[in-house]
């Protein structure tokens, strides 16, 4: 009967452990779905993309030579596996579920780097980093710790992929942002390189931002769940798995709401994810206790890590990835050290000893510590590697004209991820009049790149018309601009020759420099602002001379300092002497 048990057992665990695998996979949706919410609308359609191509380039690369790397046999005293190809020679004798279950997990290291270069990374070169990360870089490291690597024979504990995993996927995610450079209008700078100001770039949808995080949660219980085979472990990894977030986005609420006065929604979404990270290597050898603790670190640790990045490392991070992940898997790491108890249903099972708060003193910190900062070092150097080579050879970015139009259109001829849907991008399309949160980076107009000209002020022109009678040679100038600009935009006029001006004053949706609200500790608000519609008539003054002044006169390096729309005319009366077309404007212009 015992041995029947046991085999009933095994069964049962076996299948959980595929199940476990099966919500690690759904998480893809779940990072997706955060990371679209987290960016602009303009760029949707690329988030998919990429999310996934993560996991189908990672499957690709994984029966290639990742599971051989992780899972094979020692070679290099416990440096990788040594290369395998069982899952085609010999497929009736292989561990299916092992190769499944260290996939999912594989393709979750890859995933975490497209959110801190979201928006401005070139596909192409995104499909090479990523087969890279998950053919050699987790691979690798991954064997030290679960592959029977020298990781787990000094005793290094990682039950879930704090270290494996999420600190890996945050430094990449880290050197990448920062050898990618911030999205255009991130950062303001003076002539002398200095930033500012950091510019808010709200994401286009929190309500799918939510969604990812809510799948996510749930897919994080069998990502630290999956590997328990008895009931007590599972029911402890899933009571910390629960504690650990829950309190870290309640201590997230409570400080932000202390400091920026109201509880900020994106940064307490990126807590719970945080306080999910740091859960994970110990989830098995903590207690609740060690769990509410863990969290409430990680819970404050995210705000500082998106401050931090913000402005300190200027490095830009649209998701919060490297404060999620990099920052929170070292914590995670950490923590293992200070909070193991035997007390934990699975304390026996990892075969560590207790950590410095529970009496054990600081033998396992330091195993922790060595383990970790083995994990940083490899990390760093192979990621450099791969990303300078990508850099000198096709290059990791978009071009600015790119980046500006949005990489749906650019890289994949997607007009837009919400065909059927109006969209407003409050962050900064070019449907937004004014929208002081979207500096260009450069604010004279001569200095300024073609690209951020046409950026801040487009200029929409009506077809010729197929009939040559039809083309009078006579052309409307509409100029929408910031009330600020029309004595400017004026003298301009005047200073071509343009006497005949109809001016109108209109309101326009943008955001308020000043305004107190804010978003992740950045001030933003939407709102209505005054502003100026300009029209001209002209036929001897070339219309292209009228644009050009226009432009300069309106361009102060932002995103929304005007629109001109260029329409034919076709026919023009004075009604005071009959006179008409050209004639008729003779003393207007």
């Amino acid at each position: 009967m015992e041995e029947i048990m046991s085999l009933i057992n095994s069964e049962v665990y076996g299948v959980w452990f595929l199940i476990g695998a099966a919500l690690v996979f759904w998480m893809q949706a779940g990072f997706a779905m955060c990371e679209a919410g987290f960016t602009r609308a303009k760029n949707a359609g690329n988030i998919i993309m990429k999310n996934l191509m993560d996991f189908c380039i990672g499957t690709v690369m994984w029966f290639i030579c990742g599971a051989s790397l992780m899972l094979g046999e020692n070679i290099l005293n416990g440096f990788a596996g040594g290369f395998s190809f069982d899952v085609f020679t010999n497929y009736g004798n292989f561990d299916y579920s092992a190769f499944v279950f260290n996939l999912v997990f594989c393709a979750t290291t890859a995933t975490i780097v497209s959110g801190s270069m979201a928006e401005r990374t070139k596909f192409s070169s995104y499909c090479i980093y990523s087969a890279v990360i998950s053919a050699i870089i987790y691979p690798i490291e991954a064997h030290w710790t679960w592959g029977g690597g020298f990781l787990a024979q000094w005793g290094f504990h990682d039950y879930a992929g704090s270290n494996c995993i999420h600190m890996v996927g945050g430094i990449c995610a880290f050197i990448g942002a920062w050898m990618l450079g911030p999205r255009i209008g991130k950062f303001e700078r003076d002539k002398a390189g200095k930033v500012t100001k950091v510019n808010a770039f709200p994401g286009h949808n929190l309500v799918i931002a939510a969604l990812g995080v809510f799948i996510l949660w749930l897919g994080w219980y069998g990502f630290n769940g999956a590997a328990a085979t008895d009931v007590p472990t599972l029911g402890s990894v899933f009571l910390t798995t629960t504690v650990a977030p829950a309190v870290a986005t309640v201590v997230c609420m409570i400080f932000t709401w202390i400091k920026y006065g109201k509880p900020d929604v994106s940064m307490c979404l990126n807590a719970s994810l945080a306080g999910l990270v740091a859960i994970t290597a110990p989830c098995d050898v903590t207690d609740c206790a060690g769990a509410a603790i863990i969290g409430a670190v990680a819970g404050l640790l995210v705000v500082f890590g998106v401050w931090f990045n913000d402005n300190v490392t200027h490095v830009d991070d649209p998701v919060g990835a490297v404060a999620v992940h990099m920052l929170n898997g070292i914590w995670g790491t950490i923590a293992v050290g200070l909070f193991a108890t035997s007390t934990a249903p699975g304390f026996e099972i990892a075969g560590i000893t207790e950590g410095l708060f529970y009496g054990g003193g600081f033998a396992q910190l330091g195993k922790q510590l060595g383990g970790m900062f083995i994990t940083i070092a490899w990390t760093v150097v192979t990621i450099l590697i791969a990303f300078t080579i990508i850099k000198k050879t096709i290059g990791l970015r978009v071009s600015e004209e790119e980046e500006i139009s949005g990489l749906d259109s650019t890289e994949h001829g997607l007009p837009s991820a919400y065909a059927g849907f109006a969209i407003m991008d409050i962050a900064n399309t070019m449907t937004m009049e004014v929208n002081e949160n979207t500096n260009l980076g450069s604010e004279s107009y001569d200095e300024a790149s073609e690209a951020k000209r046409n950026a801040a002020v487009p200029v929409i022109r009506e077809a010729q018309s197929p009939i040559p009678e039809m083309n009078t040679g006579i052309s409307k100038v509409v100029i929408i601009a910031k009330l600020s600009r029309y004595d400017k935009l004026r003298k301009a006029m005047n200073e071509l020759g343009v006497t005949g001006m109809t001016v109108t004053q209109v309101m326009g949706c943008g955001v308020q420099k000043g305004a107190g609200e804010k978003y992740r500790g950045v001030e933003i608000d939407s709102t209505l602002l005054p502003k100026v519609k300009l029209e001209v008539v002209v036929s001897a003054i070339p219309v292209d001379n009228v644009i050009e002044a226009a432009k300069k006169a309106l361009y102060t390096g932002h995103i929304g300092d005007g629109k001109i729309f260029v329409y034919n005319v076709q026919k023009v009366v004075k009604i005071r002497t009959g006179e008409e077309d050209y004639d008729a404007l003779q003393d207007v212009e």
